[in-house]
């Protein structure tokens, strides 16, 4: 097996580490100010949702790829040769308690999990696995992410104490390559399903107006149900499915969206600086996932097409074609937090500044909000009785 592949950015005029500057596709030396250009230009983060507004997509505008990302058939991934051209020589870090794996280079040998602080002690080895198509520049720099992270937990009620002072702290977040799948393929849906259609009949009652019985005529709602049957055909594109299982789904999926029209070809440079996670879920696994998430939509077009005002599906049976895949590496800043000798996650979206974490409870404030409830409502009923 090839030896991992390890990538240096020294800076022209001191030697030292080059570390990626979000926001600007450029490296930036801290030593001395130096900086280099690797991109075109500067990232751009979308904005946030408008609250209340309906659930974002999962991702924003994946028709406008750089022209470099190139698809792989998927036969190509899930059936790997010895020496095939789409993998490389990893060497990662595993974490014992939370799963995830961190990829190595020359400047990472050991430290804590960025996902759940647990110290990370075990070097798995060198692996083949599938290489990165992709990578999405951190378009948040470390302070703006803290900021984002800060408002959210200042807005957390009967958080404990410690969590406040965390935030006030200033510590410092990981910035972190999370890895994930994006699927392709043409679908093809053959159908049998029933059309409801709503119709409404009289039917009279009796009751009671004024103390006296009466009929009274009321309209109820009947369905009326026809045979319906065809095809419908979906393009899928950029179908987006987590690779890692560090983290909850519920708190990976609150990240979205993500604007894919924004990821360039895989560079190492954009890593500088950050960590890379190693994929821990299969291509396969992935692909039965992304085909999950293919059914809920070809279901909703289905429903569509056979109209009316409820429907049926009999049977549902789909082809799939000129399918491909990549493996891509989003952006996330990550914090963990320990209380009462368990690890609180918080991650932000290095692209948007959307945040989600597991919060604790502090029961002491908990307990003493329920006092001053119980008290205010003894003063409340006193007075009232009172009066």
């Amino acid at each position: 097996m090839a030896a991992p592949a390890e990538h240096r950015f020294p800076c022209a005029q001191c030697g030292a580490s080059l570390r990626f500057q979000p926001g600007q596709h450029s490296l930036v030396c801290d030593w001395c100010g130096h900086r280099q250009e690797i991109g075109p230009g500067p990232a751009r983060a979308p904005g946030l949702p408008r609250a209340g507004a309906s659930p974002p997509p999962l991702q924003w505008d994946a028709a406008h790829k750089a022209p470099e990302l190139a698809e792989i058939p998927l036969d190509q991934g899930l059936h790997l040769e010895a020496d095939s051209t789409i993998t490389q020589v990893v060497r990662t870090l595993s974490c014992p308690q939370c799963g995830a794996r961190v990829d190595l280079d020359e400047t990472h040998h050991a430290g804590a999990c960025p996902f759940c602080a647990s110290p990370v002690v075990t070097d798995t080895g060198a692996t083949r696995r599938i290489k990165p198509q992709g990578v999405l520049p951190f378009a948040l720099t470390h302070d703006q992410a803290r900021d984002a992270m800060t408002d959210w937990l200042g807005g957390l009620w009967f958080a404990p104490s410690g969590l406040t002072a965390y935030a006030r702290h200033e510590r410092r977040l990981t910035g972190v390559y999370s890895p994930f799948w994006t699927f392709d393929a043409a679908s093809r849906s053959r159908y049998r399903g029933q059309r409801g259609d709503v119709y409404y009949v009289t039917q009279w009652v009796t009751q009671t107006v004024n103390g006296r019985s009466q009929r009274v005529a009321r309209q109820v709602p009947r369905i009326r149900w026809s045979p319906a049957s065809g095809q419908v055909a979906r393009d899928f594109n950029d179908v987006l499915v987590l690779a890692s299982t560090a983290l909850p789904a519920r708190i990976t999926d609150a990240l979205v969206p993500w604007d894919l029209s924004q990821l360039s070809g895989y560079d190492p440079a954009f890593l500088s600086g950050f960590e890379a996670e190693g994929y821990t879920v299969p291509l396969a696994d992935g692909h039965q996932a992304a085909r999950a998430q293919m059914a809920q939509v070809i279901a909703a077009d289905v429903r569509r097409a056979i109209g009316g005002s409820q429907q049926r599906i009999d049977s549902l049976e789909s082809d799939f074609s000129a399918e491909t895949f990549k493996h891509i590496l989003l952006p996330v800043w990550t914090a963990a937090y320990r209380y009462n000798g368990k690890s609180y996650r918080f991650v932000v979206n290095g692209q948007s500044g959307r945040v989600m974490g597991e919060r604790p409870w502090s029961a002491w404030k908990i307990a003493a909000a329920v006092a001053v409830a119980l008290v205010a409502l003894t003063a409340f009923l006193y007075v009232a009785q009172s009066g």
